[in-house]
């Protein structure tokens, strides 16, 4: 049966995901229909349909008489993201081709996190290192999971954005994305997916310390 093609409201939607993905827009930010349809081109009704797809994905947040806002992720569906990735990330990185196509993205998205690293530039190393988790899981060669998994990039990105530090995040993932990638492509998918399973752990933990301190 043949796909039908994204409607407007959706492409519209999958754009403002992206603008979250990249950390343009952040956990509790109000958006402006009159700013956001200037922007994108589009007229209103549209943005409203948008915005209700996003919201019934739980990115999006409508507080009446207020309007609309990016989502603020609680600690349980963050703690849900991260259990996601294991049953995502790991079997794919396990199971990889390590001559896959995919692992292009990855080195790239390495080498992008590398660079900014040397210009203090961590927003952008945060959607490098976004990019390098989407390159692992493009590896299953799988449209629906590779669709499922940048939404859950665009939550993971909100929890992220609750550290005080984007630095103490994303520093240390930098080298482990390198030995990540340079396991993989020695032709050890099983080892690298090792190392990826005790990052997720720590990343998890710096994450609910976060959410900690919030409390």
């Amino acid at each position: 049966m043949t796909e039908l093609p994204p409607s407007l409201a959706e492409e519209t939607a999958a754009r403002i995901r992206e603008e979250i993905a990249h950390g343009r827009l952040t956990a509790g930010q109000k958006l402006s229909e009159a700013k956001l349809s200037a922007e994108l081109g589009i007229s209103r009704n549209t943005l409203r349909e948008a915005f209700r797809l996003m919201t019934r994905d739980g990115i999006l947040e409508h507080e009446p008489n207020r309007g609309m806002y990016v989502a603020t992720p609680s600690m349980a569906s963050t703690l849900d993201i991260f259990r996601v990735r294991r049953l995502i990330e790991i079997p794919a990185l396990a199971q990889a081709w390590p001559r896959h196509q995919a692992v292009a993205r990855m080195r790239e998205a390495v080498e992008r996190a590398e660079a900014l690293r040397a210009k203090d530039d961590w927003r952008g190393v945060g959607s490098a290192n976004m990019d390098f988790h989407m390159g692992i899981v493009a590896l299953t060669d799988s449209p629906r999971l590779i669709s499922f998994f940048a939404r859950i990039v665009v939550e993971l990105r909100l929890a992220f954005g609750l550290l005080d530090s984007p630095e103490m995040l994303h520093r240390p993932y930098i080298e482990r994305n390198r030995q990540i990638l340079t396991t993989l492509e020695a032709g050890n998918p099983e080892e690298a997916s090792q190392i990826l399973a005790e990052y997720l752990d720590q990343s998890e933990r710096a994450v609910m310390a976060a959410f900690a301190r919030l409390g």
